[in-house]
């Protein structure tokens, strides 16, 4: 099929790739000349492990191209899939100019029958006004249909969630439409669910508000294994074997980030309240994950009390690890309560520290070698589960801190491994280890 995607962003870029990996001519089109101009050269503004390889092969044998003419590339598309982003407004709902922006250029542009895709993460209702707008923009010989087609992409992981994933939605409320979409999808081998529009909608802000809720479920049981002295791990890998509740989100730590889940659920309260709902779970929700942002630099002041002109390493920037995201990360709340409390700062991420930077400016000093921020440090503080860090010797905390406490936000090491180390080890929702250490004393 002749396919073009609208918006070159996270999902954007992972959509056109794979369907041009699947063998369909695919336009990937964007209004920054700059990123265009990146893409066509074969290399990725973002960081997806197996993107870019995918994305030179496609590029070379002919099926994938990137262009900022708008109305060349949606002229002759059977399919067109908007992916533009939705940002969050201040009262938590999502902004939809982007949406509409898009909707409107593809009715000016096309010049022939069309399927129109929502990929982007929408309110209900949202494709019906789509449709409304192509309808009165559009040639008035010409068809449009609109499908919701929400996407269930991980960062870090989001080749194999399209080529591989759990299910594909398609909600439309035209037979055609859908089934031409299902055609699209079929070789996929992927389950297929085919819904009514509003639901298909429906369901992207479902699925995300209910991952949260078990991340903020199982750190409220973290906090209170830490009183009762039981052992979250053991707890959660406990509960997680019933099939019923399984053990996937049920890692306790310093709560979610990223582009979905804080947006997804702060835009599901503003939909509920919209229609006189109070959500009263999902607000409890986004509170308890709030506070785990916090809960670091608030362990680290109880622990050795006062941080001002204590040197901190952070470990992680990006909100998970294998993205370059730094979108609502736990890290940007750590550091900014560390600069609050005077700390002297300097993080260690692989690949987000551009990123960071243009958030955090220059505030704070940073690096790409764990060595480098662990110098002299008398804290450490770990952001983000990078294999890196998990695997970076225990020896390093010795070697290189003045003091070596380590705050684990993610309870990246077994505590019987730390035990055999003269390490202060404080994690989430485990026993704390408390060692009296002094470097003079090796």
């Amino acid at each position: 099929m002749k396919i073009a995607v609208a918006g070159t962003g996270y999902v954007g870029l992972v959509t056109g790739v794979c369907l041009a990996e699947m063998g369909h001519d695919v336009t990937c089109l964007d209004i920054e000349e700059e990123k265009i101009a990146l893409l066509e050269e074969g290399r990725s503004p973002i960081y997806e492990p197996g993107l870019e390889p995918l994305l030179k092969r496609n590029l070379h044998n002919g099926r994938l191209h990137f262009s900022t003419n708008l109305k060349l590339g949606y002229r002759n598309a059977q399919i067109v899939f908007i992916t533009v982003g939705t940002p969050e407004k201040p009262d938590g709902s999502a902004d939809l100019e982007y949406i509409y922006g898009a909707a409107s250029d593809i009715a000016n542009s096309i010049e022939n029958d069309v399927i129109v895709c929502t990929k982007s993460t929408v309110p209900v209702g949202t494709n019906d006004q789509i449709k409304h707008i192509m309808n009165s923009t559009k040639p008035p010989n010409l068809k449009v249909e609109v499908v919701a087609n929400p996407e269930f992409l991980r960062e870090g992981s989001a080749i194999i969630d399209f080529l591989y994933g759990d299910r594909i939605v398609i909600g439309s409320d035209s037979e055609w439409a859908s089934g031409v979409v299902e055609q699209l999808f079929i070789p996929f081998k992927i389950p297929i669910m085919k819904t009514d529009i509003r639901s298909a909608e429906m369901i992207k802000y479902a699925s995300n508000a209910f991952l949260a809720t078990k991340i903020s479920f199982i750190n409220e049981i973290a906090s209170i294994c830490e009183k009762v002295e039981a052992n979250i791990e053991e707890v959660a890998n406990g509960i997680g074997g019933d099939h019923r509740i399984g053990r996937s989100f049920l890692k306790a730590g310093i709560g979610y980030g990223g582009s979905c889940f804080p947006k997804d659920a702060n835009a599901l309260v503003q939909l509920a309240g919209n229609v006189e709902h109070p959500f009263e779970l999902l607000e409890a929700v986004i509170k308890v994950n709030n506070h785990q942002h916090s809960l670091p630099v608030k362990k680290a002041k109880e622990l050795i009390g006062s941080l001002r002109g204590k040197k901190v390493a952070v470990l992680g920037l990006s909100f998970k690890p294998d993205t370059d995201d730094v979108r609502e990360a736990a890290s940007l709340t750590i550091v900014n309560d560390l600069l609050e409390e005077g700390a002297v700062i300097t993080a260690y991420d692989p690949v987000a520290v551009r990123n960071a930077q243009n958030i955090l400016g220059d505030r704070i000093e940073y690096t790409t070698e764990i060595q480098t921020a662990l110098l002299e440090a008398e804290l450490a503080i770990i952001a983000t589960e990078w294999d890196q860090i998990k695997h970076t010797p225990l020896d390093f905390f010795l070697l290189y801190m003045k003091e070596p406490i380590i705050i684990d936000g993610r309870n990246c090491y077994p505590l019987e491994k730390i035990e055999q180390y003269p390490l202060t080890y404080i994690s989430i929702g485990r026993p704390a280890i408390i060692h009296e250490y002094r470097k003079s004393s090796l």
